[in-house]
Order: C-alpha cells, then sequence, then structure tokens
C-alpha cells in the first residue's frame, strides 16, 4: 500500500469518534506501530485534528472531513481519457475497475467540475480487443502480481506451437498488440510473447521469487542496450 493510502485509511479508520490504538491500525493496514506513529504525527503537523498520544489511543475530533478532490481541466481530460483507454483496450476487469473508478471520481468533484467528465470528448472503440484476449489479459495480470509461473501454449508467427514455463513480469501495450514479457524457463532468458498467439496460459502451480539477473528492471536494461548498440 502506497503512504498516501495509508494516511487516507488512517483518517478513515479515525473518522467514528471512537478511540483507536497504534496496535489495531497496524493490524488493519499491516504496518508497525513504529509506522502509525511517524503517520500519525505528519497527519497532525498537517493540521488533521488527530488527539491522543501513543501507549494510549487516538481519536479524530469532530467535524472534520477531507476536502473535495481537486483537478485541473487539463488533468481531468488526463483522467478520462485514461481510462476510457482501459475501458477500450484492457482487460474485462480492468474495465469495468476503469469505469468505476471515474464514477467515484465523478462523486467527489466539485459541482462546477462534474460536468467536465462529460464534455470530455476523447473516445476509443471498443471492438479492438477481443473478449478472449481480455480475459487473457486479466489473468496474466493477476499473475504478475501473485508472481505464479505460468504454463503457456504458444504459437509463433508460423503457428508453431510450442510449451514452456515461464515467469510473467510485466505486460506492454502497443496499440492494438499486447505483449507479456517474462523469463522463460525453456530457453533461459527474457522472452515477449504477443497475447494474442497465446493459445492457453494456466497455473503451473508454483510460485517464484525475484532472483537477480530475471527480473522485469534486468530486461529493460538488457534492452537498452541492445536498442543502443
Amino acid at each position: 500500500m502506497r503512504r498516501a493510502d495509508r494516511l487516507f485509511q488512517i483518517v478513515q479508520h479515525l473518522r467514528g469518534g471512537r478511540l483507536v490504538t497504534a496496535r489495531m491500525l497496524g493490524e488493519r493496514l499491516e504496518v508497525s506501530e513504529r509506522t502509525i506513529y511517524r503517520d500519525i504525527a505528519d497527519l497532525q503537523s498537517t493540521g488533521v485534528p488527530i488527539d491522543g498520544e501513543a501507549g494510549v489511543g487516538y481519536l479524530m475530533r469532530e467535524g472534520f472531513d477531507l476536502p473535495p478532490l481537486m483537478f485541473t481541466r487539463d488533468e481531468i481530460v488526463a483522467l478520462v481519457a485514461g481510462a476510457r483507454m482501459v475501458r477500450a483496450f484492457g482487460g474485462a476487469q480492468m474495465a469495468r475497475a476503469a469505469e468505476e473508478a471515474l464514477v467515484k471520481i465523478g462523486a467527489v468533484l466539485p459541482e462546477q467540475e462534474k460536468a467536465r467528465i462529460a464534455r470530455t470528448e476523447i473516445h476509443m472503440p471498443g471492438w479492438v480487443v477481443d473478449d478472449a484476449t481480455r480475459r487473457s489479459i486479466d489473468l496474466l495480470e493477476r499473475a504478475i502480481e501473485a508472481r505464479d509461473v505460468l504454463s503457456l501454449n504458444y504459437k509463433d508467427e508460423a503457428g508453431k506451437g510450442s510449451m514452456r514455463d515461464v515467469r510473467p513480469l510485466g505486460l506492454w501495450f502497443w496499440g492494438k498488440v499486447w505483449t507479456l514479457v517474462a523469463w522463460c524457463e525453456l530457453r533461459n532468458d527474457f522472452r515477449a510473447f504477443r497475447i494474442d498467439r497465446i493459445a492457453e496460459a494456466g497455473a503451473s502451480g508454483r510460485t517464484f521469487r525475484p532472483e537477480r539477473g530475471k527480473q522485469l528492471t534486468d530486461f529493460y536494461r538488457t534492452w537498452e542496450a541492445r536498442e543502443q548498440n
């Protein structure tokens, strides 16, 4: 969880007007009590009316509310365009999440800013990515986060298939084509797989840990070195 998100969650937990200990907050947010103490101190220094002390607990005085989100015109356009791009070209779950994010943003914007979302005339066709590819994108994205080794049935440009286990590292979008960047255990090297050529992808039942030389940052360094030569 990003620190900004954690600070927001602390404020939310303290809204009830009851005493909450640093231990309780730490358990809920999966951080140490020391981290909670620092976060509380930082919130207090910015004017958030939190009362209490370490070892006793904290509560927030009534009447405090977070200010409405403020975005510039260009920021709203960027958010709307990004959400619509994900809806058009991303996975099925990504598309739904993008729609929900726009609804949430619209709900907290000041009234005079809400109309800008509807007035943003930036659109993408929804037929470019088929349903099978959308499902694959979601599956691969979850595998990247969980560090699940995947078994792929992959077809090359000539249509020849091969089975291989890969460590999924990242997804790249090239306009109409998505690729999976992965460490291929068959080739013992990095490979980029076009998602529309993955005939089948399934969990191998194994997970992996980051290893030096086999991470996405290592791929970037290798790719940049090749581009410069």
